[in-house]
């Protein structure tokens, strides 16, 4: 069997020999291979050490820091943009955000709009 194999402007005739391509493939590969082997460690061992139990992440888009409620809290404050959610936890240990504190955040959300409002009275639109 005869076809041709198309990468970029080359094309390369094979005539039922499929090593070079095989070879080339096998070369990136084993060096996706070797990374992982030189730790001894698969690639979902070598991703568990970055899993962070117990925290979740802040779910203010322009925000997103990293939460760490304290065990069976029912909510929790994020300590860079101000907001609170509301914390369930699936087992011990593991929190999930249900959603935000809403009498909490419509006040922090009011309070800023105030501000922004006396700076444009202040300083005129802009």
């Amino acid at each position: 069997m005869v076809f041709s194999v198309h990468h970029h402007e080359h094309v390369a005739q094979y005539d039922g020999d499929l090593k070079p391509i095989y070879h080339s493939f096998s070369a990136l590969r084993k060096e996706v291979v070797m990374g992982t082997e030189k730790e001894g460690l698969s690639t979902a061992e070598s991703l568990r050490s970055t899993r962070t139990y117990g925290q979740v992440r802040c779910h203010n888009p322009s925000c997103m820091g990293r939460l760490q409620p304290k065990s069976g809290e029912p909510t929790v404050k994020c300590p860079v943009c101000h907001l609170e959610w509301r914390v369930a936890w699936v087992k011990d240990g593991f929190p999930r955000i249900r959603g935000p504190v809403w009498d909490v955040n419509k006040r922090l959300a009011d309070e800023e709009f105030e501000r922004k409002m006396k700076e444009v009275k202040k300083d005129g639109p802009k």
